[in-house]
């Protein structure tokens, strides 16, 4: 199966993705990766100066994952160019998009171009094996930012969706102790059946001194100014939660507490497996169409 893709934007495993993608004989066209020097000598790879130009000859278009960070424009890593959200919609009118992490107003506005937006992260198959890489790259943070093992640390989820349950059995494999925070009944009876300790997200403040590592996966405020003063001055916080992230920065650096936001980690620790999930479940998008 070969197709026209065109590539804007996007981090290291969209440069990863790109390559296979070339490699599986699909024309791929790209603007604003001008900067990723592996693609420079691939075949089937086009580098062109305008995002009109890039867009115009492929079938389906493929950005960045997550699409944006700041509502406004998409993520280049990769380029010095900034490229609207709105421009990009207004050029790939009548088109589909495939992205991650897209905001609902995003589909608002595209619809207006006629533009079918495609979320790739909404893919259970892909946000599973995501939760995977950002795992291994949570603990990998927590290895470089503390000068405690992990084997018989204290450490804290909040959360126990997709991510929680992958790292907290991963945490688990190296010997922590691993309590997860939680609100729900249900979430509670499956942490008790994967032999966790549970404590409820409302009451954190009666508990937070035990813990070495707090690591965050809900996308709302938990760590607010006044939990943040019960915690140990040595506690490593780590948020791997999108935006707003579920921490007070200000009051963390305020108090001396070493804190990590940890973002788009899959694009970092793994760029070459999450490419590789990202390019099935795209050609398993295309064979739907």
């Amino acid at each position: 199966m070969s197709s026209n893709y065109a590539i804007i934007g996007g981090d290291l495993r969209i440069v990863k993705l790109t390559k296979m993608m070339a490699e599986d004989g699909n024309s791929m066209n790209t603007f604003g990766l001008e900067q990723a020097e592996a693609l420079s000598e691939c075949k089937n790879i086009v580098f062109h100066n305008s995002l009109s130009s890039a867009a115009e000859s492929a079938d389906i278009v493929i950005a960045p994952i997550p699409f944006s960070k700041n509502g406004v424009e998409i993520n280049t890593t990769f380029s010095n160019k900034k490229i609207s959200i709105q421009e990009l919609l207004n050029n790939i009118k009548h088109k589909k998009l495939i992205a991650g992490s897209i905001k609902q107003e995003i589909y608002d506005i595209a619809k207006e171009n006629d533009v079918e937006v495609i979320d790739i992260m909404k893919n259970e198959d892909v946000a599973i094996l995501n939760a995977i890489s950002t795992a291994e790259g949570a603990i990998e943070v927590a290895f470089a930012n503390t000068q405690k093992t992990l084997h018989g640390g204290n450490v804290l989820i909040l959360g126990f969706g997709r991510l929680g349950k992958v790292l907290a059995k991963k945490l688990e494999g190296l010997s922590a102790k691993v309590t997860c925070a939680v609100r729900k009944n249900e979430d509670f009876a499956w942490i008790k059946a994967y032999g966790y300790e549970a404590t409820n997200i409302n009451s954190l403040s009666e508990n937070l001194y035990n813990y070495d590592i707090i690591i965050n996966t809900v996308p709302v405020l938990i760590l607010n100014k006044m939990k943040l003063q019960k915690l140990k001055k040595d506690c490593l916080l780590i948020d791997l939660a999108s935006n707003p992230g579920g921490i007070d920065f200000e009051e963390a650096k305020r108090l001396g507490i070493k804190c990590i936001w940890a973002l788009a980690l899959p694009g970092k620790v793994a760029p070459i497996t999450t490419a590789e999930i990202i390019r099935d479940s795209i050609y398993n998008i295309i064979n739907e169409f």
